[in-house]
């Protein structure tokens, strides 16, 4: 079985685990939605593209995260050892999804050079980095709307700010650094492969 199936079973016995019972159904859907339709979106593309195993595996951390953050509600979530560890005043499971979400920026780096279409190694970075950056600010919108017009526990646990004020900016933040977390290993990845082999 390939590795793409794999992660797509788990990922959707996950879904059917954390759809048991969540902590508020309204916010538990709100959450998912997008989710579901970023992974049928990935099982498409994944019939016209193959990814790597290091692209695969770095796309599912975010479906797993934000899978589990929507069953508690991500200021929820059992992380308090982490918070407790750090001394943090917030539950930082949520800027760990964000920080997952900038993992998408090594997919579609290998998906621009795979299929030849950037000349520029300026924007075969670029590129992904400012997707990642987009996708991020539009996400930070829906959730302003969704607070402001769904009922309002809801819409405060969607939103997740836990008393921060620049919650939006420093999500924005931690997708970006993300994305250039991956880009850096693409990098690293790629100059690997084109390195000449060693003479025996």
């Amino acid at each position: 079985m390939s590795l793409s199936r794999i992660l797509l079973i788990v990922y959707l016995l996950l879904f059917l685990v954390c759809a048991i019972a969540p902590y508020d159904r309204a916010v538990w859907f709100a959450e998912n939605a997008p989710i579901v339709l970023l992974v049928a979106g990935l099982v498409v593309v994944g019939r016209f593209h193959r990814f790597g195993t290091t692209s695969l595996l770095l796309m599912a951390v975010f479906p797993f995260l934000h899978t589990i953050g929507g069953h508690f509600t991500f200021e929820r979530v059992p992380f308090e050892w982490v918070t407790d560890l750090f001394g943090f005043e917030r539950n930082h499971f949520d800027r760990i999804a964000h920080f997952s979400v900038g993992f998408y920026a090594y997919p579609l780096a290998e998906l621009l050079e795979r299929r030849r279409l950037v000349n520029s190694a300026w924007i075969l970075y670029l590129f992904p980095l400012t997707v990642i950056m987009a996708v991020a600010a539009a996400y930070e919108v829906f959730e302003w709307w969704y607070a402001i017009s769904a009922e309002p526990d809801a819409g405060a646990a969607v939103l997740g700010s836990q008393g921060d004020q620049w919650d939006a900016q420093n999500d924005i933040l931690a997708d970006t650094l993300g994305a250039i977390v991956a880009l850096v290993l693409f990098r690293f990845r790629r100059r690997d492969a084109e390195a000449p082999a060693s003479a025996v």
